[in-house]
């Protein structure tokens, strides 16, 4: 039986999103087809779009679902860049932290070979953006911005970002403002706006993998990356996936439901959790804020060990823990979050990342930390590994 601690990463399939999917294969027909069959098919969709509108606050027309956080990500980023470039070639300006996840980072470096200007605002040592910063670089010529981009919260340190001051800078300065929230959906209450699109996913949430939505602002027109049938008002083409739709509107109106509650368990396991590891490994140090943090999210660094070999170590042992965010899985190089808040390249190597989810018990807890002192102990003496 092993523990499953990295739900950040990915959350166990929930048992409501599961019985959606299941009975939405059921329908043939594809949702663009004009005869019963496919009507059948787009009425799961349609009905999809509006439950999760109603949770984000938004029209049903808003909600573009895409294959999950990183397609959403690139169109809201790529879309917006494209279209208010090539509407004003002065506006090639990205506005972005630098403690984003790597959906978009590499998107904007990638955006940058096609001619924009980063803009980079600083994170403090929690990994807080600096909102003077934010300010300051968006009041600057804000006509010469094609976009701005950040986290709801950061998804390696856990550090709550004021989201909607940065959205309402942007807004008041009439420049689009993109939100990746996929790692804060579920733990803080997200809507569409002030923002002008949002990311989200639906495997952090315990839908089925491979949905995202991508919220847009009807009064926005991002430029397409995904180009075919014009299906969802043209801003991303192809078939529509029913029962994935199906799926991500059941899980997120399980997570909202028990939200309040669920924050509450997680805050009384994560603070206690914290607690234990520092007392059984007084040299280990908390990363990110303690108080503004979200509720399922632990990372400390071990001084002296490889993260790595923590985490295998612990993997032995039946637990799953991470070393940070699960797109960078197996490559061996320092946390850019933990680089960005300040911590030089060996502290930046030896994080792990715990995170707690629905199906995490105190039970989970006493086992991860039971094992953690053996495995610091044992992954101190092997060292750190020198490139």
């Amino acid at each position: 039986m092993r523990t499953y601690l990295d739900h950040a990463a990915s959350t166990p399939v929930r048992d409501s999103a599961r019985d959606a999917f299941v009975a939405a294969l059921a329908v043939t027909g594809n949702p663009s087809s004009v005869h019963r069959d496919g009507q059948a098919a787009r009425a799961i969709v349609e009905d999809a779009r509006e439950r999760v509108a109603a949770v984000f606050s938004c029209d049903p027309i808003e909600v573009v679902f895409t294959s999950g956080g990183t397609e959403s990500v690139n169109l809201g980023v790529t879309g917006f860049f494209r279209a208010r470039r090539s509407s004003d070639p002065r506006r090639d300006r990205i506005v972005v932290p630098e403690a984003e996840h790597h959906a978009t980072l590499d998107t904007v470096l990638a955006l940058e070979r096609e001619g924009a200007v980063l803009e980079w605002i600083p994170v403090d040592g929690d990994g807080l953006i600096d909102a003077d910063a934010w300010a300051f670089a968006i009041d600057r010529s804000p006509e010469t911005i094609a976009v701005a981009s950040a986290l709801a919260a950061n998804n390696e340190v856990g550090t709550i970002q004021p989201w909607r001051e940065l959205a309402e800078v942007a807004r008041a300065a009439g420049v689009p403002f993109h939100l990746d929230a996929s790692a804060a959906l579920g733990h803080l209450e997200i809507a569409l706006r002030p923002a002008t699109a949002v990311s989200v996913t639906g495997h952090k949430i315990g839908a089925v993998p491979g949905v995202g939505v991508l919220l847009v602002d009807r009064a926005a027109a991002p430029q397409a990356i995904v180009h075919g049938g014009g299906q969802q008002r043209g801003l991303r083409s192809g078939t529509l996936d029913a029962p994935a739709a199906a799926s991500f509107a059941a899980a997120l109106e399980d997570v909202e439901r028990g939200r309040v509650a669920e924050t509450a368990r997680l805050e009384r396991l994560r603070d206690e959790t914290i607690g234990r590891i520092q007392l059984a490994i007084p040299s280990a140090v908390l990363r990110g804020s303690r108080k503004n943090r979200l509720d399922n999210n632990i990372n400390f660094t071990f001084p002296g060990c490889q993260s790595d070999s923590l985490l295998f170590l612990l993997d032995e042992r039946g637990i799953s823990v991470s070393t940070g965010s699960a797109c960078q899985a197996g490559v061996a190089q320092p946390s850019h979050v933990l680089l960005a808040m300040g911590l030089g390249d060996v502290d930046a190597q030896s994080a792990l990342r715990i995170t707690l989810g629905y199906t995490t018990t105190a039970a989970d807890l006493d086992l991860l930390v039971a094992a953690l002192p053996e495995a610091y102990d044992r992954a101190a003496r092997a060292g750190l590994t020198r490139n």
